[in-house]
């Protein structure tokens, strides 16, 4: 589809401000330039935490007024005169980390966070600042990753996977934490401890750790969760309770022998949680740490032990492009498992004027796997 082949107008969710609900409305369909192309929104993932992000009580920065959203699912619908390789009706996800192309430090969430610099603010304010709450949405090519729909969502007789569009979204779930074990180069045959891993992020973590090969400890406070997990994963996955006492939590973490990295993706609300510090002082020498948490607070580290046995520390905000490439790689090749497989189910699809039970739906299902998507 051409540019002028676009309907001239779309409905719009609309966030005028954090202190009022949003509202739908008729604005302008985004027009293609060079390094974007416009996507046709089908399913757009909704974050457990988004209403306390729009109405203000994350106090996160925002480019008001904006369309609100984040990562989603689409297909092309129109291209920039330098697209060389898409076409038009691809099936593709979108991720929303959006990158200065001159300059790595300016970054932000479209949709969700403008970031932290000046130049993170300019990219969001004026570009990219309506995202995926909408019928269509002008996307960065870099962003855009395209996805083998045949193989993906294909019959099984005819070598495909079977998953319907809506389950594809749980890639969105996993990017996070994958760019992470990536980062500290999770290897086959590792040992590594997920915590906590009854979440959204945490969840998504174990299932993408064990496609890299390793062996999980899955820690989390909810014993059922737990039970969920290992029983799911049978044979691969080991539990231990976050019980709120390290020594113990340490010591139960000991008894599974070498560990070799420890993923911590914990919430803001669990700064003082002792789990971090059981996980660390459980690792070999020489063992890694890649830190993905969004606490609140500064944490403390056992520096003693970190100095003394070599331990690594990796800080990590989301991801990199080729990291979204090679999930995707392992998904179509079977080896990442998606939909019920891996645990993931969607338990919401709300058409863009329910935005308000979606953010609900998001909220009261945010443990391993469970999905909300709006659709417009």
């Amino acid at each position: 589809m051409s540019s002028h082949e676009l309907p001239s107008k779309m409905r719009a969710l609309m966030l005028e401000s954090t202190s009022t609900p949003p509202q739908i409305r008729t604005i302008d369909t985004p027009q293609p330039t060079a390094g974007s192309a416009i996507v046709r929104v089908v399913a757009a993932s909704v974050i457990s935490y988004m209403r306390e992000v729009y109405n203000g009580a994350r106090q996160y920065n925002l480019p008001i007024p904006f369309v609100p959203g984040t990562a989603f699912i689409g297909r092309l619908a129109a291209t920039g005169p330098d697209t060389t390789k898409l076409k038009i009706g691809d099936l593709v996800f979108v991720d929303s980390l959006i990158g200065s192309r001159d300059d790595p430090d300016d970054q932000g969430l479209a949709g969700l966070h403008y970031g932290h610099t000046a130049g993170s603010k300019k990219l969001m304010e004026s570009t990219w600042r309506n995202w995926s709450f909408a019928e269509y949405c002008s996307v960065p090519l870099e962003n855009i990753h395209l996805l083998d729909e045949r193989r993906l969502c294909g019959s099984p007789t005819d070598d495909g996977l079977g998953y319907s569009i809506p389950e594809l979204s749980f890639i969105a779930n996993i990017s996070v934490p994958y760019g992470g074990l990536r980062d500290i180069e999770l290897r086959p045959g590792q040992t590594i401890i997920v915590a906590p891993a009854t979440g959204p992020f945490g969840g998504a973590a174990v299932v993408a750790a064990l496609a890299m090969g390793a062996r999980v400890i899955a820690m989390g406070r909810n014993r059922d969760a737990l039970h969920r997990i290992k029983e799911l994963f049978a044979g691969r996955v080991e539990t231990v309770p976050i019980t709120g006492d390290m020594q113990t939590d340490h010591n139960e973490l000991k008894k599974f022998g070498r560990i070799d990295a420890y993923y911590d993706i914990g919430p803001r609300e669990a700064s003082e949680s002792t789990h971090l510090k059981s996980a660390i002082l459980a690792l070999r020498r020489g063992g890694r740490v890649s830190l993905m948490g969004g606490y609140k607070d500064d944490m403390p580290f056992p520096h003693n032990f970190i100095m003394h046995r070599n331990i690594r520390l990796y800080g990590k905000w989301m991801y990199e492009r080729s990291d979204i490439e090679d999930l995707i790689k392992l998904a179509e090749t079977g080896t990442l498992k998606l939909g019920k497989a891996a645990g993931s189910l969607v338990v919401g699809e709300f058409p863009l004027e329910e935005w308000k039970q979606a953010w609900d739906c998001a909220w009261d299902n945010n443990r391993m796997g469970q999905l909300t998507l709006i659709k417009p």
